[in-house]
């Protein structure tokens, strides 16, 4: 709830002792709005006024801390993050993914479009099998009884539409699932097979 004045919130870890650590908000669609400061060796610095009526009563948001130990400066943060999410994935990478990542699941891409002004890309998947998600991002159409979701990601990684059945990973930020790995699903298969045939793989996948 809204006390008379302001809300001061204290994450932890102290981000007064972490140099290269970055914090998201996200105002929930409900929230009408409020002057967000950083406090800084005292002093408060306005990072953000998203509107002026803060006449609501109670004030709703999502967070979430990264760290930015390869890069210093947001520049240089923009473009790991980029080379991060566009670079295609190894066969260990993609190994890894299908153990850590938040969502699993199988499909073809419907439709991509674009969105040049917040810079990112959508991709609607029409899904064959989910084996696993974090949160239902990923639904079942009640009258077609068909699974279907959709995937974000960056407008520079310059995704576009292809055809046959790829393995989708990624992680969940805020409630929407943004893209990690996504190789062919035979090409995945394929790398599978070999590291289980000699014993490394870092994790089972279960096909069925």
């Amino acid at each position: 709830m809204y006390p008379a004045r302001a809300l001061r919130v204290i994450l932890e870890p102290n981000l007064s002792n972490a140099q290269h650590t970055t914090i998201c908000i996200k105002p929930s669609n409900n929230f009408q709005g409020a002057n967000i400061y950083v406090e800084r060796d005292g002093q408060l610095h306005l990072l953000a006024s998203p509107q002026k009526d803060i006449s609501r009563k109670t004030a709703s948001f999502q967070y979430e801390l990264f760290s930015n130990q390869s890069a210093t400066g947001p520049d240089l943060q923009k473009m790991a993050l980029v080379e991060a999410m566009c670079h295609p994935c190894n066969n260990m990478e993609l190994l890894m993914a299908i153990c850590s990542s938040d969502f699993v699941v199988r499909g073809s891409i419907q439709n991509v479009t674009h969105d040049s002004e917040n810079h990112i890309s959508q991709v609607d998947v029409n899904v064959q099998q989910v084996y696993r998600q974090k949160n239902r991002i990923f639904q079942q159409d009640k009258l077609t009884g068909e699974w279907r979701g959709t995937i974000k990601t960056l407008l520079q990684c310059k995704v576009k539409k292809g055809t046959g059945d790829f393995l989708f990973t990624g992680n969940e930020h805020f409630g929407e699932a943004w893209l990690g790995c996504a190789p062919r699903f035979k090409d995945f298969s394929a790398v599978y097979q070999r590291a289980r045939e000699k014993g490394a793989n870092p994790c089972e996948f279960h096909f069925d």
